[in-house]
């Protein structure tokens, strides 16, 4: 099982529609794909529609230490894609988990009680530096972090997200190293000449970094993602083929391509997603 967090302590850089559409490119895949919605505002709990919603959600699994997961898990529309909602409506869990003395490390002990079940798991996040955040990250196999092209974005990139890797650092001397940091250029205009550039300047400024790089795959700004989330279907099933029009590649292509990068054990399956809705049969 191979567990991954979307992060960023800046709002608003597309965290949720990058993992909504990556779990349901894995599950359209033929992998067991499993969510795990931390952010306050539960938008991901709500990307999909639901086919079965459990009694519980996030509150119970993490205030509780809930392992029945029956009682916490919710099925999306696509299948092999479930889902444990964000029910902390009042935000209490920062608060409970700040003052356990496992509060950072509990979401990761209880992660063996999704491995027999799931081949893939992907944490969103919400998009403040909180106890939630370096939670998630000390959880997860591998940190994807949306990065869109604004300066402002990449001053926040440098205060937040870089300095949360070196403040959990420590956690080291218990054998629990920092996992390795993807950065994704996100929301890059089609006809945009800069991507390269933008891409080449975050190599420069990181190059020092250990475990972080950043990803071949850009994610162009195109209206097919806010489509596909109107209609709650993935990118990939909404636009399989490029407009003629356009420069952009398809949707199906860019995400295919994002789910290679960072899966790359898993390439033939994502080459056999078609973006027809056909779930790729094992």
């Amino acid at each position: 099982m191979i567990v991954i967090v979307a992060l960023n302590t800046k709002g608003g850089v597309g965290k949720t529609t990058v993992i909504a559409n990556l779990g349901a490119m894995a599950a359209d895949a033929g992998l067991r794909v499993l969510m795990l919605d931390l952010d306050i505002q539960p938008t991901l709990s709500s990307y999909y529609e639901l086919t079965r919603q459990a009694s519980g959600g996030i509150y119970e699994l993490l205030a509780y230490a809930e392992r029945d997961l029956d009682s916490l898990i919710s099925h999306t529309a696509i299948p092999g894609l479930d889902l444990i909602v964000s029910n902390d409506n009042q935000g209490q869990l920062n608060t409970l988990l700040l003052h356990a003395p496992d509060g950072r490390l509990r979401l990761r002990n209880l992660m063996p009680l999704f491995e027999a079940s799931y081949d893939l798991v992907l944490i969103d996040t919400q998009g403040a530096r909180n106890v939630l955040l370096e939670m998630a990250l000390l959880a997860a196999d591998l940190a994807l972090s949306p990065v869109i092209p604004e300066i402002l974005a990449a001053r926040e990139l440098h205060r937040g997200t870089l300095q949360l890797l070196e403040d959990v650092a420590p956690y080291r001397r218990l054998g629990i190293p920092s996992p390795p940091l993807c950065m994704l250029i996100n929301r890059v205009h089609p006809v945009s000449t800069d991507a390269r550039l933008i891409q080449q300047a975050l190599c420069q400024v990181l190059k020092c970094k250990e475990d972080v790089r950043v990803l071949r795959t850009i994610i162009p700004a195109i209206d097919a993602y806010p489509r596909a989330a109107t209609r709650q279907l993935p990118v990939h099933r909404v636009e399989y083929r490029k407009p003629s029009s356009r420069i952009a590649p398809a949707a199906l292509h860019t995400m295919r391509a994002l789910a290679c990068e960072l899966l790359p054990e898993w390439t033939v399956r994502f080459a056999q997603v078609t973006g027809r809705g056909a779930r790729h049969v094992r």
